[in-house]
């Protein structure tokens, strides 16, 4: 069985710091998986909030957004999250705004403390979604 990809890239969101694509379809069109998204801004490529996990969180948000628009989809599609963040102790920030953008049938989800992110973000988020 041949599984056919088609790359997701949008300038909406900040371009890959590495080799690799801002998301992958596979499946006919149905399945993305993007890559983590850190508080980058698209326009510029610079760090947003610096050290403020709240402001971060909001441009991870936003850059997630823009990644699924370019593959036609949204948050409602978004079947699975992993959340990777630099302190445990901002769960509860990062928890409100990401309910803000799942307030209905949110994916399931996985949330980690790890010892470092690219540079130095306080949170990184990936995102599995299907199409109807």
């Amino acid at each position: 069985m041949t599984v056919h990809k088609q790359i997701i890239q949008t300038s909406s969101a900040p371009a890959a710091i590495g080799p690799y694509s801002q998301a992958v379809v596979v499946s006919g069109g149905r399945t993305l998986y993007s890559s983590g998204q850190i508080a980058l801004d698209p326009a510029t490529g610079a760090l947003v909030g610096e050290g403020d996990v709240a402001v971060q969180t909001r441009r991870v948000l936003d850059n997630l957004e823009a990644v699924l628009q370019a593959a036609g989809m949204g948050f409602g599609d978004v079947v699975r999250a992993g959340i990777f963040l630099a302190d445990m102790g901002d769960f509860a920030v990062v928890n409100e705004l990401y309910a803000q953008r799942f307030s209905t049938a949110p994916p399931a989800r996985s949330t980690v403390q790890v010892a470092r992110l690219p540079k130095d973000v306080r949170v990184e988020i990936d995102v599995v979604a299907v199409a109807d």
